[in-house]
This record gives C-alpha cells, sequence and structure tokens, in this order.
C-alpha cells in the first residue's frame, strides 16, 4: 500500500453507513481497515436488498448492493462481540491499530470494555471516533438517530420540498441518506486532525460525531440566512434563497437547471432567450432586485423558455457561458462522459462475482493516488489472516476459536 494513510491501522466497529463510509474513505487512502463483524451475519446492510449482487452464474449472492456501497479496501474479521474471549481479541487488535470507529448507542461499548476510556488505558496514543445520532452529551443523547429523523430534526427537509398547499407540497427527504454520508465525511476529517495532533504530542483522543450536529452545521447558507435576519427560511422547491434565477425549468421535452450566478451571465441568458430588454428592466438589473421581484420574474421566464427543446437551450446557453445542465437520471449519469472521463465507476475483483462495479473516490491525487485493492470483502473473509498476521495466534488457536464460535473463517 502507497496511500498518503498507508501508515495507519483503523479498526471499524461500525455498521451501517456513516461509519463504513467514513472507514471506507481512509482506505481509499491507503490505511489499513479492519472491520469486525457479527459471525454468521455481518453488518446489517448485507442484507438490505434487493438488488443484491450477482455471483458469476447470475445468481443472487448474500451481499446487498447497498453493502457495497461503503466497504471496498476492507478486511472483514468475524468475532462475536458479546462473548468475553471475542471482546479479548477485540482489545488485543485495538493494540496494534492506530483508530477505532464505532458507532453504537451512547455507553453501549462500555460493558464490552470496547469504550473509549477502557481502550486508552491498552494504547494511550488511540484516536477513538464515535458516531451517534445525538452526540454523547446532552438531553438526547440516548435516543437512536437515523438519517430520515435526522433530516426532518436537522431543518434540511423544511428547506427541500415544494411550498403551497397542493398534493404535491410539503417536505421532502433528499433521496440518499445524505446526514449520514456528511457525517461520514466529518469523522474521516476528524480522525485525521486528531493524527495530526497524536503526530505532534503523542496524544490520543475521542472524536465525538454526532448526525444531528452534522446536519445542523450543513445547513450552510441557510442557517446563516436565519440567523442573520431572525426569519426561518422555508420550503422553495428548487429555487435558491439567495440567487435567481437559480431553479430548474421546464423546457419543451424535458427539464433544465438554469444557475445565473451573476448580473452578466444574466444578460447574457436574456440575449440568448431573445429578451435582451429584461436585463435591462430595473426591476432585474441587479441580483438583489431579482431576489425582490422573484414572483415577476420566474413566471416570464418559464413561459419563455419552455418554448424550446432541453438540447438547443443547453448549446446555447452553454456557448454564451451561462451555467446550465440537465437534470440526468443516473443511468445518464454513468453515461455522461465527463463521469466516465473521471473514472467515477471502477471494476473491482471479487471473489464469488467475478468482477463487481464501485462508485469511484472522488479525491484524485498527483503523487499519491487512490487505490481501489479489493471489492467489499465477503463476510469472515480475512478472520484468519488477520489474527494470524497482526494478533501471531497459531492455526491450532484459530481453529479452536472458530469451534467455539468466537470467530468465523
Amino acid at each position: 500500500m502507497s496511500g498518503p494513510l498507508s501508515h495507519i491501522r483503523v479498526l471499524d466497529l461500525s455498521r451501517i453507513l456513516a461509519g463504513p463510509w467514513a472507514s471506507q474513505t481512509l482506505g481509499d487512502l491507503g490505511a489499513e481497515i479492519i472491520k469486525i463483524e457479527r459471525p454468521q451475519v455481518g453488518d446489517d446492510t448485507r442484507q438490505w436488498g434487493p438488488p443484491y449482487i450477482k455471483d458469476e452464474d447470475g445468481n443472487d449472492t448474500r451481499d446487498a448492493a447497498y453493502y457495497m456501497s461503503a466497504n471496498r479496501n476492507k478486511r472483514s474479521v468475524a468475532i462475536d462481540m458479546a462473548a468475553p474471549d471475542g471482546q479479548a481479541l477485540i482489545r488485543d487488535l485495538v493494540a496494534h491499530c492506530d483508530v477505532v470507529i464505532e458507532n453504537f448507542k451512547v455507553g453501549g461499548l462500555k460493558k464490552y470494555g470496547l469504550d473509549y476510556d477502557s481502550l486508552k488505558k491498552i494504547k494511550p496514543d488511540l484516536v477513538y471516533c464515535s458516531i451517534t445520532g445525538f452526540g454523547q452529551t446532552g438531553p438526547y443523547a440516548n435516543r437512536a438517530g437515523y438519517d430520515f429523523l435526522i433530516q426532518g430534526m436537522g431543518g434540511l427537509m423544511s428547506v427541500t420540498g415544494q411550498p403551497g398547499n397542493g398534493p404535491e407540497a410539503g417536505p421532502v427527504k433528499v433521496g440518499v441518506a445524505l446526514s449520514d454520508v456528511m457525517t461520514g465525511l466529518y469523522a474521516v476529517i476528524g480522525v485525521q486532525a486528531a493524527l495530526a495532533h497524536r503526530d505532534r504530542t503523542g496524544e490520543g483522543q475521542h472524536v465525538d460525531l454526532a448526525l444531528l450536529d452534522v446536519q445542523v452545521a450543513t445547513l450552510a447558507n441557510q442557517a446563516m440566512n436565519y440567523l442573520a435576519s431572525g426569519n426561518a427560511p422555508g420550503l422553495m422547491g428548487n429555487a435558491h434563497p439567495n440567487i435567481v434565477p437559480y431553479q430548474a425549468f421546464a423546457t419543451s421535452d424535458g427539464h433544465m437547471i438554469l444557475a445565473v450566478g451573476n448580473d452578466n451571465q444574466f444578460a447574457k441568458f436574456c440575449k440568448v432567450a431573445g429578451m435582451p430588454e429584461l436585463a435591462e428592466d430595473e426591476r432585474f438589473t441587479t441580483n438583489a432586485s431579482r431576489v425582490k421581484y422573484r414572483d415577476e420574474l420566474v413566471p416570464i421566464l418559464r413561459e419563455r423558455i419552455v418554448k424550446d427543446e432541453l438540447d438547443w437551450w443547453i448549446s446555447q446557453l452553454e456557448t454564451a457561458h451561462v451555467p446550465c445542465g440537465p437534470i440526468n437520471t443516473i443511468d445518464r449519469v454513468f453515461a455522461d462522459p465527463q463521469v466516465q472521463a473521471r473514472d467515477m465507476k471502477v471494476e473491482l475483483d471479487h471473489p464469488v462475482a467475478g468482477k463487481v462495479p464501485s462508485v469511484g473516490s472522488p479525491l484524485k491525487f498527483s503523487n499519491s493516488p487512490v487505490e481501489y485493492r479489493n471489492a467489499p470483502p465477503v463476510l469472515a473473509a480475512d478472520t484468519k489472516d488477520v489474527l494470524e498476521s497482526v494478533l501471531s495466534l497459531s492455526e491450532d488457536e484459530i481453529t479452536k476459536l472458530t469451534e467455539r464460535g468466537i470467530v468465523q473463517q
């Protein structure tokens, strides 16, 4: 391994999405990821199908596509965490690791002796990252947190959806578990910062991440709009609260995103649309005035844009350097020449499926590129190898642990 984090070993006690997303990203950067899973069952998302990946004969395997989305570049070790001997094995592994990532309920690992306070006695410079719904403190700390719930509680759904009282109106969740994904990314940032602190001081620490905190933080300009004005933003459909026109419009044969970012771009759009006088109207000359007179401008634009085809608009506006684009379905995303040129789909070798697709990493390095070392592992694929190479257990010792159900290999 030659990635920028190839000197780091991570013990991944997490499952579902936020934690695995973090460890997968660290693995993409070269870290060795030892994923601890329940014998015979594994990560919950292995069963979250259909769809499941297919074997080489076209039959469903035991692993769902959901699991495959967040678990490449890892080694699967199946240990019974509920058994004292299993807990002892995990503690032994911690002594050989730099980082632990877990997403159990607050206090859930203390009874196993796998909480931060217990493990830092074994390894004082350990970086221990806990991911929960609401954090280690506060009145909600003991509640379970789920992405859909967090999107609602954290305000995202209050600004995502259609305004009005019609049948299509109301709040809508984002179509991917965005709170989970963003928390996973913040976990990567937190872990790397804690490792940098450790390298300078020799001190480990506990990184406490909450889905709710991340969702509030990533409200970004919408949060500041409220804090600055005292007015809570509401549902605006595909429109932008601070820029006009910056939304989706229907063309004669599809939908287009028009993302006018400044007054010069608006004037260029108006010229393409055959309405140069619109850019000279005092209601619309500046973005601030367009925001003020949004309800007057947008119907004019809708009436004009729907008269021509999507491809015509995209061609004309791109030539004029006005930001725009189609609303692609996901099949069209992966057929897009730009997406293909950026290697955003990769094929990985898999012991059962032969080859499996994977979404490429967006991180592009000039000197230490992301490495796709292995597909998401089948359950317990690496138990024997890790116990031998990291803990120096003998084959006989591993066999006895297997016979007792402490590990699966």
